[in-house]
């Protein structure tokens, strides 16, 4: 396969149960421990059919996670209430960026897009679209009612939705990227949660 062709996905019949099989594999044995043989397992269809689907296990599992991005942030909007005073929702809206930034999960996926997106340039851009933008278009919809409201003054949406995102990611993302914390206690998230939330009211609360 030439460096830089994105394999094709093939989207038929059986797609969706093989996505599922593969995420409840990967969710359960991470990426490095799923492999093929389960997945086609879990999905209930032979390897034959699964690389009919997915010609590169990579593609699989970056099909797996932009599914799973775009999951959490649909339960994220969905489940907090954004009427409630802005401190409270940016609070909640920490707090799962923080969860998903520092967990398995979000260290597995990352690492996966940076080492394949040069491989495959349309699958980072695809992932970005799912995951980051995703996030930065939520934030922005979120800011745009606050605005409404009263409670924020912002002339530059996204870069507003950029900062709180970064805000988030604070000492946290670093030490996870040179391997020097794999796992942090409840009081350092908090530290850093806290710390967004008052430096973006301070910047932008009306």
């Amino acid at each position: 396969m030439p460096d830089g062709t994105t394999p094709e996905v093939k989207r038929g019949r059986k797609f969706d149960q093989v996505l599922q099989g593969a995420r409840d594999v990967v969710m359960s044995d991470g990426f490095d421990g799923a492999s093929v043989d389960d997945i086609a397992k879990a999905a209930g269809v032979s390897k034959a059919t699964l690389y009919s689907y997915f010609p590169d296990k990579r593609l699989l599992f970056m099909e797996v996670a932009k599914t799973e991005c775009c999951r959490q942030a649909d339960m994220a909007v969905h489940s907090i209430d954004m009427t409630r005073p802005v401190r409270e929702v940016l609070t909640d809206l920490g707090w799962r960026m923080v969860d998903f930034i520092t967990s398995d999960f979000g260290q597995r996926v990352f690492r996966l897009c940076v080492a394949e997106s040069e491989r495959f340039p349309q699958l980072g851009r695809e992932f970005y679209e799912s995951g980051p933008l995703m996030i930065r278009n939520r934030l922005i919809a979120y800011f745009e009612d606050a605005i409404d409201r009263g409670e924020l003054a912002i002339e530059d949406l996204p870069l507003a939705a950029d900062q709180f995102h970064e805000l988030c990611k604070a000492d946290l993302f670093p030490r996870l990227i040179f391997a020097l914390d794999k796992t942090f206690a409840q009081d350092q998230k908090q530290r850093i949660v806290d710390g967004a939330v008052e430096t973006f009211l301070a910047r932008y609360g009306a």
